[in-house]
This record gives structure tokens, C-alpha cells and sequence, in this order.
């Protein structure tokens, strides 16, 4: 089984729907979106969900209101600006804590003299099992605010690697987040090959290096694949020297298409519409086959 982890080092440059379309050549691969914080690949393979399960971690202060005396120490306590005071109607005042900005440090409830604030565990999202006709899909939807996205995606990759062992799949398809920060380093640790999706602008070239930087860190075959290369050819050329001189190699290049966009609006990968893109789509696919997905 191989793992093959889409990424970019920015956002926009067009890494959901190649890897749409790398899904629909891998012949039934387990999909995977890793980019919990804005998922996104469900646009376009409209999953059936057929599991669902909560996402916890962390912990957050909920005061017990038949306990509490409103005397205040875990206001003078906080540091987070988290818990405030509100009057009731009756002219008294009450404590409240801000779920928003609680931090879960835990300081009011180790220090409050009833006993009275409780220390849950945080949930901070979902995350799904779903079919859709390109094959199983794992994916998930981070709360609002919520934190601890790394490690979410890391549940959603353990979970999509069982389903590949399980079902004899040959390939896992990884949709990730875009960046260098923690999302991307829990998509890419122990990957068989990455794929960086860029665009040949300055941000692109700029972030492109970052990302290599963290392939070369982590020792993960990467490969480069330069989005919409003929807006600007003369980058282009610039960017493949500079991932070359990285380490990585060239998947191949993408041109300009609006038929993209038109199928993003049919909810469908690039590769299966007339699309004249989707040979530079094919050929990447082939290139990154021929390499053996790495590991």
C-alpha cells in the first residue's frame, strides 16, 4: 500500500482538484482530506456518510452553577481574559467562562475554593467514514475555534491506512492542508511520496521552497507540479530549476483551463470531463506511477 500526500505551500493553487482527479487514475484508491481546518474535496465527490464520530481532545472550564459562590478567583486567575463577570437581574453578579477563549490551562480549576468549575473534555469536531464513487473516503470538519487539528489529522490518516490494509487497496490519496505548520506535518510523516501543487508566482516560488525544505527534513520523496504554468512560463522554468536543486522532482505541468472551474460546478474530478488539462493531469499520474509512490 502507498501513500501519496498532495500539498502546497499556499492555498489556491489547485491541490483539491488534482487530487480529485489523481483518485479517479488510481482506480479506487482510500481518499482521505486532511485539510480539517477548510475541507473541501466533498464539493467534488458528494461522500455518502456512512460513519460518524466525535473528536475530542483537550479540555475546557464549565463553572457549576449549583457549586459556585461568585467569588471571583477564577476571573483574577485567568489570564486568557476567559471568564467575565455578568449582572443578573436581580442586581448580583455571576461568573461566566467564554468557551471561545478558554485555553483548557486548567488554572481556575485547580485554584477555585468550591470545587465548582468542571473540566470536560473539548470536542472539537467530527470526523467521517463516507463512499463515494471514486472509492472510500476519510474526511473530517474541525469546530469553530476549535484547536488540536494536528492531531485530527492524524486520526483521520490512521483511519483511512486501516481501510487501505483492510480493503486491499493499492494507493491512499491524501488531500492536505495547505502551509508548513503542524496540519501538514502530521499529513506528511511516514508518507510513501509527496506531490506540492504550485503556481508560478512569487508566493508560489516563495512557499514552494518552504514545503521542500520540510520534505527534505522528514526524508519524503517529493515531487513538483507547477498549476496554470503557461500564465507564467518564464517562472515556471525558475520554479523546476529550484525544486530540482531541492531534491525533488518534476511531475509535470498543468496548463491553464477553464474548464476546471466548470467542473468543480458539476461535482466532478478534472479527469472526467472533456477538459484539455486532463492529458497534463494523466501524464502527472503516470510520472508519479513510473516512481513507484516511493517507500
Amino acid at each position: 500500500m502507498k501513500e501519496l500526500v498532495i500539498i502546497s505551500g499556499k492555498g489556491g493553487t489547485g491541490k483539491t482538484s488534482v487530487t480529485a482527479s489523481l483518485a479517479q487514475l488510481a482506480g479506487r484508491p482510500v481518499l482521505c482530506d486532511c485539510d480539517v481546518d477548510a475541507a473541501d474535496l466533498h464539493l467534488v465527490l458528494a461522500p455518502d456518510i456512512r460513519e460518524e464520530h466525535e473528536f475530542r481532545s483537550g479540555h475546557s472550564a464549565v463553572i457549576n452553577r449549583d457549586d459556585c459562590v461568585d467569588c471571583g478567583a477564577c476571573a483574577d486567575l485567568c489570564r486568557f481574559g476567559a471568564i467575565r463577570m455578568e449582572e443578573k437581574e436581580d442586581s448580583d453578579t455571576l461568573f461566566v467562562i467564554d468557551p471561545v477563549s478558554c485555553e483548557g490551562c486548567g488554572v481556575c480549576v485547580y485554584f477555585c475554593p468550591q470545587n465548582a468549575i468542571d473540566f470536560p473534555e473539548r470536542l472539537c469536531g467530527k470526523w467521517f467514514v463516507s463512499q463515494t464513487r471514486l472509492g472510500p473516503m476519510v474526511h473530517a470538519r474541525l469546530g469553530a475555534a476549535a484547536e488540536n487539528s494536528g492531531k485530527l489529522v492524524t486520526t483521520v490518516r490512521q483511519e483511512a491506512r486501516r481501510l487501505a490494509e483492510t480493503g486491499g487497496h493499492d494507493w491512499v490519496i491524501v488531500d492536505g492542508p495547505p502551509g508548513i505548520g503542524c496540519p501538514v506535518i502530521a499529513s506528511v510523516t511516514g508518507a510513501s511520496q509527496i506531490l506540492v501543487v504550485t503556481e508560478p508566482t512569487v508566493s508560489g516560488e516563495h512557499d514552494l521552497e518552504r514545503v521542500l525544505g520540510l520534505a527534505r527534513h522528514f526524508q519524503i520523496p517529493a515531487a513538483v507540479c507547477v498549476n496554470k504554468w503557461d500564465i507564467n512560463p518564464d517562472m515556471t522554468r525558475r520554479i523546476e530549476e529550484q525544486a530540482r536543486s531541492s531534491g525533488a522532482s518534476i511531475a509535470g505541468r498543468i496548463r491553464y483551463d477553464g474548464a476546471v472551474t466548470r467542473a468543480q460546478i458539476l461535482k466532478k474530478a478534472v479527469v472526467e470531463t472533456e477538459a484539455a488539462c486532463a492529458s497534463d493531469i494523466l501524464d502527472i499520474w503516470k510520472n508519479l506511477s513510473r516512481s513507484g509512490g516511493g517507500k
